[in-house]
């Protein structure tokens, strides 16, 4: 049967209309002045089993068909019949309810972008789409997704605050090709004293290159454990980074969504922080709102960040040393060994001088990332 329904509303008229063998049973019922007890008797059935075929929660089996013509002179094969098309009908509108809740939460995701990223490759069609998400996120069924990817693989990441105005569907989108990404990836085994000497080496040397560091970054932290992906934004969740553990192995996620060397940096050395300091079972997603303790464990990697960038000594020294020309900001970042993006990036988040002098002077660039990088 072709489908007609095209939305929730015609499902329900369907289900409202839609007539079972027990309407016409207790209608000719009336017709003869027959009560449904007095029928239960005749057949020698329990009352409430004529009640819930009344009602056509119970079918009427062959056994049943037989006994109605026999009672009430209509024949068995008219029960069968009338049985045989309501439970067709019902399984259509059941099949009809089924595909358009599948399509309602396929569109809940964000497929469009993920197929022009190159995320999915799948023909039109809801079941070529469907099969191409439960391949991507690796489940069987739409169920299964909402099951473990929601309830249970990023279920630490929904500590945020009610406030937050992410979509759920963009954010698990977003984390599962970081974490295809970090499949393709082999890292040694993570080594806290490596890190924190990799971390050094890339405040010291990395953050200062204009380009050709993007590589470089990925291979440094895999030789001490750490996997770092870049994976570009989706629209519906436009989030800086994340950091999160799979097995034994950190995953620091970064995306481009303010494309800005400064703010890259700081985002980096954010989920750096989680890694070294809090517990391996949280998921962290910066670009989000958090409450409680996760809103404390955000502060707190925020300030190692800001911290190990600029330190508070470097910091006093910055704030009491007059910088107003380019020279100025470049001379001061070479003292303290960092770019001098970083320097006009802090002072603008102080509010000793505006952004758009970082701008002016072409300290904020853009990241770009090399074709040797894993996206």
């Amino acid at each position: 049967m072709k489908n007609v329904y095209r939305n929730s509303k015609d499902i329900a008229i369907a289900r409202e209309v839609i007539s079972c063998p027990g309407d016409t049973l207790a209608e000719h019922l009336e017709y003869i002045g027959m009560s449904q007890a007095e029928l239960a008797d005749r057949m020698g059935r329990p009352k409430k089993t004529i009640n819930e075929i009344i009602r056509g929660k119970a079918q009427i089996t062959a056994e049943t068909a037989l006994q109605l013509e026999r009672v009430v002179g209509i024949p068995a094969d008219f029960w069968m019949k009338k049985e045989q098309n309501y439970r067709l009908r019902i399984a259509e509108i059941d099949e009809a309810e089924k595909r358009l809740d599948e399509a309602e939460r396929i569109r809940q995701f964000p497929l469009k972008e993920m197929i022009k990223k190159g995320w999915i490759t799948c023909e039109k069609g809801l079941e070529h789409e469907k099969n191409a998400l439960l391949s991507y996120f690796r489940v069987a069924s739409l169920d299964a997704y909402e099951a473990f990817c929601h309830k249970q693989l990023y279920a630490a990441a929904y500590r945020m605050s009610e406030k937050s105005s992410k979509d759920p569907y963009a954010m698990a989108a977003w984390l599962r090709q970081g974490e295809r990404q970090a499949e393709q990836l082999t890292a040694a085994a993570y080594d806290k004293k490596a890190f924190e000497e990799a971390l050094l080496d890339i405040k010291t040397r990395l953050v200062v290159m204009d380009e050709g560091f993007m590589g470089e970054l990925q291979e440094r932290c895999l030789r001490a454990g750490v996997k770092v992906v870049f994976t570009p934004c989706l629209q519906k969740a436009p989030l800086n980074g994340s950091t999160r553990w799979m097995n034994d192995t950190p995953l620091i996620q970064l995306s481009d969504r303010f494309n800005r060397n400064d703010i890259f940096w700081f985002t980096f050395f954010h989920e750096a922080a989680h890694i070294l300091k809090h517990n391996k079972r949280d998921v962290f997603i910066e670009g989000t709102d958090y409450s409680g303790d996760g809103k404390k464990k955000e502060e707190e990697a925020d300030a190692w960040a800001a911290d190990y960038l600029v330190s508070r000594k470097d910091e006093r020294r910055m704030l009491e040393t007059p910088l107003f020309a380019r020279e100025d900001f470049e001379r001061f970042a070479a003292e303290i060994g960092t770019h001098p993006a970083i320097v006009a990036g802090r002072l603008a988040k102080l509010e000793r001088i505006s952004y758009s002098v970082g701008h002016i002077f072409g300290f904020f660039r853009k990241i770009e990332l090399n074709s040797e990088v894993q996206e």
